[in-house]
């Protein structure tokens, strides 16, 4: 069997996979994974991931340049969920233009932002 065989993908062949920062422990973002971008990942050092609303892989930072270095990737207790340690280039992880997708925190009843917007995302993105 090989290390493949033992991601369990769903239904429509994804795996949620979850970015947390390698030094600090940081939750930064969760995408998909198809088996392509994994086996890319794995290949390359690089975090690729799957782009529902685009329906193809892509690598993480291919439009912003803040890539993700990969560190080690790791697999749950039930094989259906991926971590990634990983070096965030750039410091920008969210396409809001933050550290972090995790930048709302529910406080008394309301979402608060937490996080600064370090970079405006139309100087990052061709497309918003």
């Amino acid at each position: 069997m090989s290390w493949l065989d033992a991601v369990k993908f769903d239904a429509s062949g994804l795996v949620p996979a979850i970015a947390q920062d390698a030094a600090t422990g940081e939750i930064l973002m969760v995408a998909w994974m198809d088996r392509d971008a994994l086996l890319r990942t794995v290949e390359t050092g690089t975090a690729h991931y799957y782009s529902r609303s685009r329906g193809r892989p892509w690598m993480k930072g291919e439009e912003s340049g803040h890539t993700q270095q990969v560190q080690s990737v790791s697999l749950d207790c039930d094989g259906d969920v991926l971590r990634l340690a990983i070096e965030q280039v750039g410091g920008i992880a969210c396409h809001t233009g933050r550290r972090s997708c995790f930048f709302r925190v529910l406080r008394d009843g309301d979402w608060v932002e937490t996080l600064p917007v370090l970079k405006d995302p139309a100087s990052i993105y061709r497309k918003i």
